[in-house]
């Protein structure tokens, strides 16, 4: 599902690398769940974690057998101004599935028109889902901040937060507060990859590439300025 700052692109290529060394039943753990584009390139024993409470309610939903309707522009601005009139699983879909880039409540996305023909966003939607839901089943999602969230003891841990200087998410997030769980967690044992541009000193970078993207390091939206995306491992 399109979710900004999503690594779907990317990820092949960096799974290799943070389950080079899983073994039986060892629990692989994304405390950002979002969009799932990462979570469903992954097999075995599953946990997420998301602190948006719409989100987990739509992904429950959606495995559950859910069907979303279609909407329109004028109820999308419904939902989206007043949310709370609706169910929460429906205000989910629609703050990410029926935005654009997959920015929560970030403007409709209907057809339009491009350089390159019509398109449809929320058929794209749909279609993304369908082929996407078959490789999520059994992955256990709560709602919890990742400071939270339970995790079982050596765990694989792959964290993509929202980027430091980038464009805000749902709510604000405190950069040094993560990096600082990040080494807690690394200490404690479990195994822990973190997608970003940039990290502290004590981390080192495992992977690089160079990769356009609609949320690139000058903090913009929909601009597919080129960016490195990295991989950060603690150096203990």
């Amino acid at each position: 599902m399109k979710y900004i700052g999503s690594k779907q692109r990317i990820f092949k290529k960096i799974l290799p690398i943070i389950l080079k060394d899983r073994v039986k039943n060892q629990v692989y753990v994304e405390p950002f769940l979002g969009g799932a584009n990462s979570m469903q390139y992954v097999s075995g024993n599953r946990i997420a974690g998301e602190s948006n409470q719409y989100i987990v309610e739509m992904w429950q939903a959606l495995l559950s057998g859910w069907k979303p309707l279609r909407i329109n522009k004028k109820e999308y601005c419904e939902i989206r101004k007043n949310p709370k009139n609706f169910s929460p699983k429906l205000v989910g879909w629609v703050g990410i599935a029926c935005s654009y880039s997959g920015k929560w409540f970030g403007g409709f996305a209907g057809k339009v028109k491009t350089l390159k023909g019509y398109r449809n966003y929320q058929e794209e939607a749909f279609k993304n889902l369908e082929k996407q839901l078959p490789l999520l089943k059994g992955v256990n999602i709560f709602h919890s901040d990742y400071k939270k969230l339970y995790i079982p003891d050596k765990s694989i841990i792959y964290c993509d937060p929202p980027y430091n200087g980038t464009l805000k998410y749902k709510d604000d997030f405190d950069s040094e507060v993560f990096w600082a769980w990040c080494r807690e967690k690394t200490i404690c044992g479990h195994k822990v990859y973190i997608s970003e541009y940039k990290a502290p000193n004590d981390f080192i970078c495992i992977w690089n590439q160079e990769v356009k993207s609609s949320l690139s390091a000058n903090g913009k939206a929909g601009c597919s300025k080129k960016s490195i995306e990295k991989l950060w491992v603690y150096k203990r």
